[in-house]
């Protein structure tokens, strides 16, 4: 049944057929050649109970976000607040894209906006102050999938509806390996510019810095209603994606004047369309996931591979090889709709905290966006930039050094995913 199941899944890959057919083409074939008394319908209730949770109302609310931001003049005022900061410093241009990416990641959540948003006005400063085209390109890409880890996270988002886990505390978690990973890519590029002797930008005035704060002061805010919100109580995490949306709108288009309301129905249709694409995969991810468990495929998986009585962190290292290669072919919401619920009963056996369990796997998924063959944020840079494919990962391998490096760390010394949480809550 399994390798029925996969077979058609990854036929309909390799043919160029849309996702979505094969996450739903396989288990309407298992129960009619294996299950024959098992009525339909319940792949039905299936599918459409995947998409009526609603906590998944926080995604297109994030997307919409992102998008109107995208359009507006929010990542420019960040990028040249962190510039007047750490310019004038050895790859300080490089240091204020990655710090932007986690800025702007704090405000949109999703890791293509960010490759749009900060790529777009950084690259082409990168190679006119000598950096190479892949090395800006990797930095973009790689910086870019912090926005995962840092609050708001769509991903985080679904973890939680899969797993139940506190939407609320994986966001407060998530903050500490994101600074993590950030400090990682500054004192990495830093070094690297100084080998190079890369040229840097006049440094900033005292004056300058509070024009550029002031001029940032109000896209700051996004974080400050998302994660003060959340943890003062005031709103839950769908309703500070609402939040977002409306401050977003009246940042953009009352105060910066940068969008006009004949602009937000394009923008909202965009949105529209990226958020019927996600839920369609989420529903059809649903029955693929309902299959997996009918089948009892989660239990065979987890004696096979795992054994009996795993340790805690025998258990992460296998969450974390499963969904790093997982997201490097499919989705990263569809991995975690399909491998979570594999891997949830073991870690809480083993003990393992689930929000440590979600930051992990936050984190592979962050990690597949910008790996070959199929990281979501490789194509966006390659459209964006009009570059090829191996222009675009070429100089990549140091940045996943460093992700495994954190990773390897989140594994065995817990409190590094936990800290943020720990000190709030």
């Amino acid at each position: 049944m399994i390798f029925t199941l996969l077979a058609i899944l990854f036929v309909l890959l390799f043919t160029g057929a849309p996702l979505m057919l094969g996450l739903l083409i396989g288990p309407v074939a298992v129960v009619a050649l294996y299950m024959p008394d098992i009525d339909l319908m319940w792949l039905t209730q299936q599918i459409s109970g995947g998409v009526e949770v609603f906590s998944l109302l926080a995604v297109p609310m994030f997307i919409f976000g992102a998008d109107i931001m995208s359009m507006g003049h929010t990542s420019n005022r960040l990028l040249d607040l962190v510039n007047t900061f750490v310019g004038h410093v050895k790859g300080g241009l490089a240091i204020t894209t990655a710090a932007t990416c986690t800025f702007f990641g704090a405000i949109s959540g999703s890791t293509q906006a960010t490759v749009v948003a900060v790529g777009k006005p950084m690259y082409s400063k990168m190679v006119d102050k000598g950096y190479g085209v892949s090395e800006s390109l990797a930095l973009i890409i790689n910086s870019s999938n912090i926005a995962l880890l840092i609050p708001p996270s769509v991903v985080m988002v679904m973890y939680g509806v899969v797993t139940g886990a506190s939407v609320g505390e994986l966001f407060i978690a998530g903050i500490g390996p994101g600074l993590v990973v950030l400090a990682f890519f500054c004192i990495y590029n830093y070094f690297d510019a100084k080998k190079k002797d890369t040229p840097v930008e006049e440094k900033s005035t005292w004056a300058e810095r509070g024009t550029a704060f002031k001029k940032a002061l109000l896209p700051l805010g996004f974080p400050a209603i998302i994660i003060g919100g959340i943890y003062a109580g005031l709103f839950s995490p769908t309703e500070a994606a609402a939040a977002s949306v409306l401050y977003a709108l009246i940042l953009e288009v009352v105060i910066y004047k940068s969008i006009k309301l004949k602009d937000i129905p394009s923008i909202a249709l965009s949105s529209g369309m990226v958020t019927a694409v996600v839920f369609i995969l989420v529903a059809a991810g649903a029955s693929f996931a309902w299959m997996f468990s009918l089948g009892r495929i989660p239990q065979m998986l987890t004696a096979s591979i795992l054994g009996t009585d795993p340790s805690a962190i025998k258990i992460l290292t296998v969450v974390s090889i499963f969904f790093f290669v997982a997201c490097m072919f499919v989705d990263q919401l569809v991995a975690i709709i399909i491998l979570a619920p594999i891997f949830v009963g073991p870690a809480a056996a083993a003990g393992i905290d689930p929000i440590h369990l979600g930051v992990i796997v936050t984190l592979q998924s962050a990690i597949g966006s910008a790996t070959p063959p199929f990281g979501c944020n490789i194509f966006t840079a390659s459209a964006v930039f009009n570059k090829p494919y191996m222009a675009v990962i070429r100089k990549t391998v140091p940045y996943f050094v460093m992700f495994f490096i954190v990773s390897a760390l989140m594994i065995f010394f817990p409190q590094v995913a936990l800290f943020s949480r720990n000190l709030l809550y």
